[in-house]
């Protein structure tokens, strides 16, 4: 029997919006979906504010009741200590957020995080029950030289070693020469990296928790090529970067289900 895994649209907010901005992004967020008779069934949406903005907009889903989940866009790897600027697992948890985004490729090109961090940070957020969406992804040179799976898969291996096979997390697919440039992956492109990606979880993790696990595209997603992703099977939603800051044009990725068809 075929495992249904609900879509996951998350809107990752990167540096941007203070606390004020987000609290009217995010009702605006709600009324537009409210408008459109959005079903949190049929689609999963989360947003990651900056740090700042993560009681502000906690309190407002949780006063108005909003069929958001909120997510970090870090974690530190330890849970206390002598960290100067590291945000604890601990911290996010008593916030109520469901999830934390690891390994984003500019995380791994900004601040140098390599493939045993990411690891230890994946690990940190199961431990205090936050599902982590683990980013993997290849440079154009890495594509050039290597392929296209090759690095994801390298990365994602690490992740897999370093935690249970029962841990519940989300794999998101970010081509680093697609983000933020305009020209996305194909589908077919992220269809064929994705099945890899979900062959290597079953490979470590079981053919059960492959099947069960999300694994997300990003890169230059928009709302006239989301439903093109998501017709493919290995696609279970969308890491949103740029778009997520529109009202308008992340609402109608999120209601891609009105504009998927069946070949």
């Amino acid at each position: 029997m075929d495992v249904v895994r609900t879509p996951l649209i998350a809107g990752n907010w990167k540096m941007n919006l203070d606390h004020l901005q987000a609290i009217a992004f995010v009702q605006k967020l709600a009324w537009s979906l409210k408008d459109h008779d959005y079903s949190a069934d049929k689609v999963e949406v989360a947003v990651f504010p900056p740090f700042t903005d993560l009681r502000s907009v906690q309190t407002l889903i949780a006063a108005d009741k909003l069929p958001l989940h909120l997510g970090a866009q870090d974690l530190s790897p330890h849970d206390s200590g002598a960290h100067t600027g590291d945000i604890s697992g601990a911290f996010l948890a008593q916030l109520n957020c469901q999830y934390v985004i690891i390994g984003h490729s500019e995380r791994r090109a900004d601040h140098h995080e390599a493939d045993e961090l990411v690891a230890a940070k994946t690990l940190a957020a199961v431990k205090h029950g936050l599902i982590p969406v683990v980013c993997v992804g290849e440079t154009a040179e890495d594509r050039d030289t290597h392929g296209a799976a090759k690095i994801p898969v390298e990365q994602l291996r690490v992740v897999l070693e370093a935690i249970s096979q029962d841990s519940d997390y989300v794999i998101a697919y970010e081509p680093v020469w697609a983000i933020g440039s305009g020209t996305p992956a194909t589908a077919d492109e992220a269809e064929e990296v994705c099945a890899v990606l979900r062959d290597t979880i079953a490979n470590s993790h079981g053919q059960e928790r492959a099947e069960s696990t999300r694994i997300l595209y990003g890169g230059s997603v928009k709302s006239g090529n989301i439903a093109g992703f998501m017709k493919r099977p290995n696609v279970d939603g969308a890491l949103v970067g740029g778009a997520s800051l529109d009202v308008d044009e992340f609402s109608a990725i999120v209601r891609f289900p009105d504009h998927v068809t069946l070949d």
